[in-house]
This record gives C-alpha cells, sequence and structure tokens, in this order.
C-alpha cells in the first residue's frame, strides 16, 4: 500500500484532480426568434456540468445549422460571427463532460443525423448500461458508426424503427435504454425531452415569454430571465411543437430515484431540484453532519467551492466560527508548467492557497462534499498543517463512496476508491488528519426530509454508497463474462 508521503510526492498538486465528474448538460428552446443565442446563454449557466465541449443545432425552417467545438461555452459561442451560423427559432444545446467516449470533435453534442424523417438532433445527459451492448449489436447487423459516444445509438434506434409516426419511432428506441438519460431533440418540427423512468438525471421545463424551454437545471433558467415550470417526471416524454407541449408516459409507473449526487455536489447550489434548493439542502447536509460527528475545533473551513453550504451548516449548528481557511484562485486554468516535481508542487498554490491568519495555531475542522480517491483530503492537510493548523479535523458531508457509477458520474473503479479499500481508520491515517467522519446513509436522507431510507424502495439512487444499482448494468454484465472467458481461453 502507498503511503501517504508517497502518494503526495507522486501526484500532482492538483486540488481539482479528484473530483467527481459529471456527464453533460443540456437545453433546448423552441418558437424564439433568437434560438441559438438564448441556447449560448443557457449553456454558459449549465458549464460546471461539463467543460470539455460545447455544441448547438439549430433550424431554421428549411436547414440544420450546427456548431460544435472542444473547450468552454465562452471560448465556442462568444463570437457573434458563430451565433449567426445559427439561424432559425428552434435550437438545442450541450456541454460535455466525457464518460463514455474520448473528447474528440466527432463525439461533441448534439449529434445529428439525416433521416428518412427529416434531421434530428440529440444531446444526452447521463450515460447508457447498455450501451455498448446495444452499439456492438448494430454494427453486426450493418450500422456503421461515427463517433465512440453512447449517444449515438439512440440515432441508430430512431433510424430504424418502423413506427409510422416520428414521435412513435422516438419511443420505441428509448424503450430499449438502460441506464440513466435525460435527453433534449430536435426535429425539423418539434422539440423533444425525454427522462429515463427513474428519472436519475435532471430536466425541467420552463417559459420564455411564449418560448418554452428544456433544460438541465432550473439556474439556466434564471439566467435568461425564464420561469419554471416544472420537472420533467421520471419515464415522461415531451414534445413541444405548434400545438404546445404534450407529455408521453410510455413507461410503466414507477417510483422516481433521482440520484443524490445531483444534491451533493453535481447541480450548482442556486438551482432548484425536485422541488428542493440545492443551497439549502447542503446546508442541512452540513447541519446533520456537525449532530452526528462533532468536533471541539475553534474555526470550521469549508474545502472551496463545494464544500461552503456544508460549512456553513455545520458552523450554525456547532456554535463554531465560519472561516475561509483556504482561498482559491478562480482566474488560474490547468498547471501548465509541469517539468519537475518542486515546480508541480507550486501548482496546489496556484489554483489554492492556505489563509495562514486563520488557521495558524488553531483547531480546525475541515468539510468537504465527498471524498474519492483521497488525494486531494491528502493535500489539503498537509496545506493546513505547514499553515499552522494544530489540528484538523475532516468531516465529509456524504456518505463514504465504496462502489464506482454507471450513470454518468466518472468515478474511478472500485479498487482505486479509498473508502472500498480502508476502513475508517485507514482513511484517517492515510490523509493525515487528527479525525475523520462521514455523514451516514440514514444521515442524507433525513437532511432531505425522510425519517430514513426506504429499504424496499429506495426514494434516491444512491449505489455509490450502498452498492444498491437501480437499473441492469448489462455491459458490465457482458465485460465480466468476456473476461471469464478469455481467462478459461487461457487456462486451455
Amino acid at each position: 500500500m502507498m503511503t501517504r508521503d508517497s502518494v503526495t510526492e507522486s501526484l500532482d498538486l492538483d486540488l481539482d484532480g479528484d473530483r467527481l465528474r459529471e456527464e453533460c448538460g443540456v437545453f433546448g428552446i423552441y418558437n424564439h426568434p433568437h434560438a441559438a443565442a438564448i441556447t449560448a446563454i443557457g449553456l454558459h449557466a449549465l458549464q460546471h456540468r461539463g467543460q470539455e465541449a460545447a455544441g448547438i443545432v439549430s433550424f431554421d425552417g428549411k436547414r440544420f445549422h450546427s456548431e460544435r467545438r472542444l473547450g468552454l461555452v465562452g471560448d465556442a459561442f462568444s463570437d457573434g460571427a458563430v451565433i449567426d451560423r445559427l439561424p432559425g427559432p428552434m435550437a438545442v444545446g450541450h456541454v460535455r463532460y466525457s464518460t463514455t467516449g474520448e473528447t474528440l470533435m466527432r463525439n461533441v453534442q448534439p449529434l445529428f443525423a439525416e433521416l428518412d424523417a427529416g434531421g434530428f438532433a440529440v444531446g444526452h445527459n447521463g450515460n447508457l448500461t447498455n450501451g455498448l451492448s446495444l452499439r456492438r449489436q448494430l454494427v453486426r447487423d450493418g450500422a456503421i458508426t461515427q463517433s465512440t459516444t453512447d449517444t449515438e445509438v439512440i440515432l441508430h434506434l430512431v433510424a430504424r424503427s418502423k413506427k409510422p409516426r416520428f414521435i412513435d419511432r422516438f419511443i420505441d428506441a428509448i424503450r430499449s435504454l438502460e441506464g440513466a438519460y435525460s435527453l433534449v431533440a430536435l426535429t425539423n418540427k418539434k422539440l423533444i425531452g425525454a427522462r429515463d423512468p427513474l428519472g436519475i438525471r435532471p430536466l425541467v421545463l420552463g417559459m420564455l415569454d411564449d418560448s418554452p424551454i428544456l433544460a438541465s437545471e432550473t439556474c439556466a433558467l434564471d439566467i435568461i430571465g425564464a420561469r419554471y415550470v416544472r420537472d420533467i417526471e421520471n419515464g415522461e416524454v415531451v414534445v413541444i411543437d405548434e400545438d404546445g407541449v404534450n407529455s408521453y408516459k410510455p413507461f410503466p409507473e414507477m417510483a422516481p430515484r433521482p440520484c443524490i449526487f445531483e444534491y451533493i455536489y453535481f447541480a450548482r447550489p442556486d438551482s432548484v431540484v425536485g422541488g428542493r434548493s440545492v443551497y439549502q439542502v447542503r446546508k442541512r447536509f452540513g447541519e446533520v453532519l456537525a449532530q452526528e460527528a462533532p468536533a471541539n475545533a475553534d474555526v470550521i473551513v469549508p474545502v472551496p467551492d463545494s464544500g461552503v453550504p456544508a460549512a456553513l451548516g455545520f458552523s450554525q449548528f456547532a456554535g463554531i466560527p465560519y472561516e475561509l481557511g483556504i482561498i482559491r484562485n478562480h482566474y488560474v486554468g490547468r498547471t501548465f508548467i509541469q517539468p519537475t516535481q518542486s515546480i508541480r508542487d507550486q501548482g496546489v498554490r496556484m489554483k489554492h492557497s492556505a489563509n495562514r491568519s486563520v488557521v495558524e495555531g488553531k483547531s480546525i475542522v475541515l468539510v468537504d462534499d465527498s471524498l474519492v480517491r483521497g488525494t486531494t483530503s491528502v493535500k489539503i492537510v498537509k496545506m493546513m498543517r505547514e499553515a499552522g493548523a494544530r489540528e484538523v479535523h475532516f468531516r465529509i458531508a456524504s456518505p463514504p463512496i465504496t462502489h464506482p457509477d454507471y450513470y454518468g458520474i466518472d468515478t474511478p473503479d472500485r479498487d482505486k476508491l479509498l473508502a472500498a479499500t480502508h476502513d475508517l481508520e485507514g482513511m484517517r491515517r492515510y490523509i493525515g488528519a487528527d479525525s475523520l467522519a462521514f455523514l451516514t446513509v440514514e444521515g442524507v436522507y433525513r437532511a432531505m426530509g425522510f425519517e430514513g431510507r426506504d429499504p424496499v424502495h429506495p426514494q434516491f439512487t444512491d449505489h455509490c454508497f450502498t452498492g444498491d444499482y437501480p437499473t441492469p448494468l448489462t455491459d458490465k454484465a457482458c465485460s465480466a463474462g468476456e473476461h471469464q472467458l478469455s481467462l478459461l481461453a487461457e487456462a486451455s
């Protein structure tokens, strides 16, 4: 096992390197004279959901237009000339963080194809747990694929459906999907939204004057001055056209199980998800954490930025002062000069610096939203001790992550999750803290307003903590089977 010191010496000290990464954000608007410009602004608000690529597809009544770029929304769509190349009153947009398929131009969404019924563009937030299996079958049947992303199978499934109406083809296609998906799609007449039967990934409906909007989060409505109407329900398909907004329920009725990590980390704090203020929920996580794992300390210090609301809640409940003991520089991108270890060690100070006046000589409680590999926590504890902290207690405002995700969160394999390979004392020694505690699973549910976790019908998708995956993991099972066959072949 690697020691704490060897880990610190061997890694680039980038505090963002041990964060969970989400798949994507989606946005769509119907019947607006500046549809592409509005979409670009909406994507700005969803930038936290993916920073690797952005794209917009519009329709002007005769032709579809597509602009896709690697990088940030501001870099891709701040030029008015780019927006001018996206005319028309209908548009869909997408920001991407790749969990399935590399970050290549051919994987940037929305994906577009000309079908026999006309043009079709689709953007996807989530991850299909049978996407690889579907893709292999499609290729065996003669399909020619252009990307390495699971989203492309949706295009093929729609194209191959024999249903007479387009919406029936679309529904026919998504009936084959397993896993998590929130979709926005565009045809020459319709804007379509869809959410998987459990509602794992979020999708909301809004209105900007007379223009309906679909978006991953309410913060994308707020930035353009739109009105929130409602969440798209789990298993619902909405079709927006000249007849208005029509709803379809093509799946058997199921209780929703939204992803709990939208509340813990992914959604923007100013968003409302499932009727709950994300900011207030995160503060409540901190309050319950302070109840479950109190600490005798002088000051509460958040790990910026995601630990801030929970640290506030912890501070207010515990009656311990809240201070910014770590200052984040928001104007520094990726560290670009890394030729030697001594230079790499400076990377942490370029992005995050200890506020020595707050922590020196103090017993501090660091509050963060989650712990993944543990490498970030090692660096933060080391930074605080070097700034003169007398004691460093670590509190995590979510339960230990013991299982990987297959629904659009880029978690590492289980053997790289610290909580899957260490007990609590082992984790404490690994990160070098004087004490370590996590919010319990029951504490999460109490913070969400429930008496506890329903063991028969859990209210949220919480498999990262419990191992309770709510859908079949077809691709994983197939991969495991192929691996076993390979081992048998080698043995023979």
